[in-house]
């Protein structure tokens, strides 16, 4: 998937982010058992709400996440939802996690991506007045 259309009863979309998130203070925390529930929580999470994972690497003290959307969900609603939820089920399931008010930052980085550059866009667009 991820390059395919997805349709919907009212939409066809082509929807891609790549997101990167952190931990509060860069801790190193996706590590072992945490790195491997968070990533069962995310796959849950995605499920649920109907977001395709199209890659997902965490390091110490950062994630990036590659999924593809519907047009109905916002990139603030998807880091909502995620981060959300997993900050409260990891800080109930991990002690030593216990004692943070929250898990992660309130920052994040997005970018969308899919099969056609900007470039194939703009120049699409500003050709739609041209056709005969």
């Amino acid at each position: 998937m991820g390059q395919d259309y997805r349709r919907t009863q009212t939409t066809v979309s082509l929807i891609n982010y790549h997101f990167v998130f952190c931990p509060r203070y860069r801790r190193k925390v996706l590590v072992g058992e945490v790195e491997i529930k968070f990533k069962q929580l995310l796959n849950e999470i995605c499920k649920d709400i109907e977001i395709e994972i199209l890659a997902i690497e965490c390091d110490k003290d950062h994630c990036h996440l590659f999924v593809n959307a519907l047009p109905h969900l916002s990139p603030a609603d998807i880091m909502a939802k995620v981060k959300g939820v997993t900050s409260r089920l990891l800080r109930q399931e991990f002690k030593h996690l216990r004692h943070l008010p929250s898990l992660w930052t309130r920052s994040y980085f997005v970018s969308t991506a899919g099969n056609v550059s900007s470039e194939t866009i703009k120049r699409y667009v500003e050709e739609q007045k041209t056709r005969g």
